[in-house]
């Protein structure tokens, strides 16, 4: 069964950290493009960020560029997110996705994503 499954999330104040993991079962990342998007109550969801699958490119939503790092270990199967500076307006359910397509650069991230996870929670509040 192929998965891929979150981690990391939880209660942080407000300028603090966190590293978010994503880890593949049933299949191999290296050749898949990695999303981090993430959805607050009432909001649709965002795309975060991105990383190609060869060449490790990386996409940031302006929102998140400068605070937020995305990186890859294929050996490991796990993409990880590490957030940094967190504001409350970051408090969200983090999802991960894996597309074999590039990342999405800004343009509307709808259709990516073959294979999803279930979300990890981000709380920032002091």
């Amino acid at each position: 069964q192929l998965q891929l499954v979150e981690s990391g999330g939880g209660l942080v104040q407000p300028g603090g950290s966190l590293r978010l993991s994503c880890a593949a079962s049933g299949f191999t990342l290296d050749s898949y493009a990695i999303g981090w998007f993430r959805q607050a109550p009432g909001k649709e969801r965002e795309g975060v960020s991105c990383i190609e699958s060869t060449n490790r490119i990386t996409y940031y939503a302006d929102s998140v560029k400068g605070r937020f790092t995305i990186s890859r270990d294929n050996a490991k199967t796990t993409v990880y997110l590490q957030t940094s500076s967190l504001k409350p307006e970051d408090t969200a359910v983090y999802y991960c996705a894996a597309d074999p397509r590039a990342c999405w650069y800004g343009q509307s991230w709808y259709g990516f994503g073959a294979y999803w996870g279930r979300g990890t929670q981000v709380t920032v509040s002091s």
